[in-house]
């Protein structure tokens, strides 16, 4: 049985025997290479239900706040934002039916469509293999290859938290550098240029900021007035304080999705200033977000043996 079929059949058997009100999964895109979030509430619903290299979406996003009884299709990196949710009282265990399934990585559509130049009418996977067509031409690529570059070095495949389990584990893996390491090798005069960069792009649509499951504040600080911390304008220095303010408020937070990433329409390397963040705080704290439901987060236990060297300015 695929991995569609599996999801499929357990969701239905959740709605049939009424153990949860909807199942948050994934179902087909009108345009080929994207998949778009389904919620099915009955049993003909989770039909619709799919599983391949295009579910990107993070779907812890629709969690914080909720009072029915949820399933949910998680990858590795969702799994971690469910446990972080949990950790942060946004929905309780007993409310959440986690169907996980071993991630092999998201397709990079920018990547292909870039390749191409073409418009793409149709995508399939053929084991490792992505193929694309259009009218009159086909085209095969590495899926490997093809992948988003936080899927590529990803080290948490599997889901850590599931109740059933949609799929076998799949090995870790190892694709070398990630961005951040590569971008700390570089003189800080081309780490900075490259970061305005990028911060000059931004259109501030606030995409990144809703794909993310761990901003669900009710008011965001670039929303208020009262005090206004924030201009409209959207030139490099003040994309880059909203970008550096919304880092801070994921410090020990972030589960490394990259769904803010994806939605950017920009392309911008938001992973490269949160991946800094995760880096520092492992280093300075050995933790990372989401990974053990018995752990607290890292900026909500007290240490008694916590060097505290930014107190010493160092």
């Amino acid at each position: 049985m695929g991995t569609t079929e599996k999801i499929r059949e357990i969701a239905a058997g959740l709605l049939r025997d009424g153990k949860v009100d909807v199942v948050i999964g994934y179902g087909p895109g009108t345009l080929p290479l994207r998949s778009t979030p389904l919620f099915a509430r009955t049993v003909e619903e989770a039909e619709r239900l799919i599983w391949d290299a295009t579910c990107g979406n993070n779907l812890a996003v629709y969690l914080p706040g909720r009072k029915d009884r949820v399933g949910i299709v998680v990858k590795g990196c969702d799994s971690r934002a469910v446990v972080q949710l949990i950790h942060e009282n946004q929905i309780a265990r007993e409310q959440v039916f986690v169907i996980g399934v071993p991630c092999a990585g998201i397709i990079d559509r920018r990547q292909v469509e870039a390749a191409v130049e073409r418009e793409i009418r149709a995508a399939r996977e053929e084991g490792a293999e992505l193929v694309v067509e259009g009218d009159g031409w086909s085209r095969r690529f590495n899926r490997e290859e093809v992948l988003y570059g936080a899927c590529r070095t990803c080290r948490h495949n599997n889901p850590v938290l599931y109740d059933a389990l949609a799929g076998e584990p799949l090995p870790p893996r190892d694709g070398g550098p990630t961005l951040v390491e590569i971008w700390e090798k570089k003189p800080a005069g081309e780490r900075r240029d490259f970061i305005l960069s990028e911060m000059a792009r931004c259109i501030r649509c606030y995409a990144c900021r809703n794909a993310c499951p761990m901003c669900y504040c009710t008011e965001c600080f670039v929303d208020s007035s009262t005090p206004r911390w924030l201009g409209r304008a959207t030139d490099a220095g003040e994309n880059l304080f909203f970008q550096i303010g919304r880092v801070l408020h994921l410090a020990g937070r972030c589960v490394a999705c990259g769904a803010c990433s994806r939605a950017c329409p920009m392309d911008i390397k938001l992973g490269l200033l949160l991946g800094k963040m995760n880096k520092d705080v492992l280093e300075l704290f050995g933790h990372e977000a989401g990974l053990n439901p018995e752990e607290p987060p890292a900026l909500n236990a007290f240490r008694p043996d916590d060097p505290e060297t930014f107190l010493l300015g160092k």
